[in-house]
């Protein structure tokens, strides 16, 4: 049956209809007050989604394009960086920061594992020591959430930069940047936001801002004073993705009507409910501890010796359903279910439905519906 695609990845994510429409409008001019409208419109929703009074820039780009205007933007060749790496992402900024010449420190952790924040607080310790620290919040590759709130104050005790990846976090549980210190939180549009990808968003602190006027680091696209001089204006210093920025003022408006703590209850909810779903299947959670799972997504491993690209394959093709694997290490040892942005309940449950499908044309013998009624339990 055509056109009966189900995306449950971790991005990019279902899209809501009249997100869809929105963006088959004509497109305006960037240079009037049409735009300037819609954009002033669009930056006021920004901030309540980032919890902040400060600045929350939008550039065409993806999120790693938002970590890297980031890291570019606050730093300087030579500054001293430390990186936390529990996953790809984290890994991927490690290598970003020392592509700008920053003298790398990495902290790891166990893929599967949570950053533990002592470790953090141990390692800054000596205040001064680093200009800035880089975390992944939700390590969308392990479907992993590490306990920012304490880093954070950790990394304001210490006088260094916040550069958080908050991508698949942003939209899915608390990431409060005025009330936790966080100086740089970039994400991306295909998330929680519920749009395509295409769009990249930084929120700025004051503090941030001082970095951003004293960083020597050449840029030009990804240069922060630029998005910040035309946001006095309502505008962009380049050409935008016009009809993208239309999707993003009615998704933005969607998650105001549902409300943060109902649209954060939600992702949690559906995160205990893939959980316990996976359980009552006799699969096992890649991420033991329930507090580390991230509420946008869940890593679960195949039974033994089923190849966990196999069972996708099989959900793909009799159900249609898109599930994540895994990347790097974890290439084909787990599969991921995304519940980010436009997810509800029919849909977590469909997907529990076609993972026991799966395991049933392998062989595995389940109790029919034990995921469903697992998963039911927690939705209730």
């Amino acid at each position: 049956m055509q056109d009966k695609g189900f995306l449950m990845i971790p991005g990019p994510t279902p899209v809501p209809e009249s997100v869809l429409l929105s963006m088959a409008r004509h497109p305006i001019g960037h240079r009037t007050k049409d735009f300037s409208a819609v954009m002033e419109d669009v930056t006021e929703k920004l901030r309540w989604l980032h919890q902040t009074k400060g600045d929350v820039l939008t550039l065409a780009t993806s999120g790693t394009g938002a970590m890297e205007a980031s890291i570019v933007s606050a730093l300087s060749p030579g500054d001293k960086v430390l990186v936390l790496v529990n996953g790809k992402f984290g890994d991927r900024w490690a290598k970003m920061a020392k592509a700008f010449q920053c003298e790398v420190t990495v902290l790891s952790e166990e893929w599967g594992k949570a950053i533990d924040p002592e470790q953090v607080k141990e390692a800054l310790a000596t205040p001064g020591t680093y200009k800035a620290v880089i975390i992944t919040h939700s390590e969308t590759s392990t479907a992993v959430i590490n306990n920012l709130e304490p880093i954070a104050g950790y990394i304001q005790s210490h006088g260094a930069l916040s550069i958080v990846d908050a991508v698949t976090s942003l939209g899915a549980t608390q990431v409060p940047m005025d009330d936790w210190g966080l100086d740089f939180v970039a994400t991306g549009s295909q998330k929680g936001y519920m749009m395509p990808p295409g769009l990249g968003f930084v929120g700025v602190s004051a503090k941030g801002w001082e970095a951003v006027e004293k960083s020597t680091m050449p840029r030009f696209f990804f240069d922060l004073l630029k998005y910040r001089k035309s946001l006095k204006d309502a505008s962009t210093p380049f050409t935008p993705a016009i009809n993208l920025i239309y999707a993003l003022q009615i998704a933005l408006g969607m998650m105001q009507q549902e409300g943060l703590e109902n649209i954060f209850a939600r992702h949690h909810r559906h995160k205990g409910a893939v959980r316990a779903g996976a359980s009552a299947l006799g699969l096992a959670n890649y991420v033991a501890e329930d507090k580390a799972a991230a509420p946008a997504v869940t890593a679960i491993l195949p039974p033994e010796g089923v190849s966990a690209d196999k069972m996708r394959g099989i959900i793909k093709k009799r159900y249609d359903i898109a599930l994540a694997g895994g990347q790097d290490q974890l290439k084909d040892k787990i599969f991921r279910v995304g519940h980010l942005g436009f997810v509800c309940d029919r849909d977590v449950l469909t997907v529990l439905a076609a993972v026991e499908g799966a395991l049933r044309e392998l062989g595995h013998d389940v109790a029919p519906g034990a995921g469903v009624a697992a998963a039911l339990k927690l939705l209730d």
